[in-house]
């Protein structure tokens, strides 16, 4: 049974992989997301019930369109085994439970934010502004989160990049931050608490650091070379959720 399960919900994060391709590629353009049904960027056919099984379609059709042959973006299959894996890492660590469930949810919606950053650099408000109250209602009533801990989260991790962001503008004299950045860490704080904000920072400025420097080597860009701070910041609260606690808990709070 233990298998079967483990094997069952990697299948359904996999398919909820699927759908998250959707919003990643219709958000951005303001489309519907339930219409038109999934059809090929390219010659506009609609894509076969067969054809749209994750991942193993994809590579049965060798990363082509069946109708025009042209390539299908390699992001399809890589949303579908990550949102596969963390579903499954999610119900190892919590079980089968409303923990696992919400937890899913959230990383969900962070795969969404990651992948539309990556493509476009900007963090839609759809999912972090209504993200704020509606992981704030769970983390208190479902993940063992106080009221205070949950509201903290929101007001120290919406205020505390929105205070880095202004006065990095005021001594560059140039943006370094969005304002899409601010909600988002303050839609974290409010499922992980205030306390998580400080692995969030910490563990997300480091990746941010060796990939800005790593990549501005590579391409041989300056200082200003532009990098989405939102998917440093979905990573480390995604780890978060694994040892973050654990670690903070024993490095600070001991309790």
């Amino acid at each position: 049974m233990g298998v079967f399960l483990d094997i069952f919900l990697t299948c359904v994060g996999a398919a909820v992989g699927s759908f998250l391709n959707v919003l990643i590629f219709r958000i951005p353009e303001g489309q519907s997301i339930v219409l038109p049904s999934s059809h090929c960027p390219k010659c506009g056919h609609a894509v076969r019930i067969y054809d749209n099984i994750p991942i193993i379609s994809y590579l049965i059709l060798r990363g082509k369109c069946r109708d025009c042959h042209e390539k299908i973006s390699l992001q399809y299959p890589i949303v579908e085994a990550i949102t596969a894996i963390m579903s499954l890492l999610l119900f190892l660590k919590f079980g089968l439970s409303f923990k696992y469930l919400f937890s899913f949810i959230f990383t969900c919606a962070l795969i969404v934010i990651t992948f539309i950053d990556l493509r476009h650099q900007i963090i839609p408000d759809v999912i972090s502004l209504p993200g704020i109250p509606v992981f704030f209602f769970l983390a208190v009533f479902f993940m063992n989160l106080t009221v205070w801990e949950s509201l903290l989260g929101i007001l120290i991790g919406g205020g505390c990049l929105f205070a880095i962001a202004f006065l990095y503008e005021i001594i560059t004299k140039r943006e370094g931050m969005g304002g899409g950045d601010i909600k988002l860490l303050a839609m974290l704080g409010a499922f992980l608490g205030w306390k998580s904000l400080f692995f969030i920072l910490f563990v997300s400025s480091l990746l941010g650091a060796v990939v800005g420097v790593s990549a501005m080597i590579i391409k041989g860009q300056d200082m200003k070379y532009a990098v989405p701070f939102g998917p440093f910041l979905s990573i480390a609260a995604v780890a978060y959720l694994f040892v973050g606690a654990d670690v903070m808990n024993f490095l600070f709070f001991h309790y």
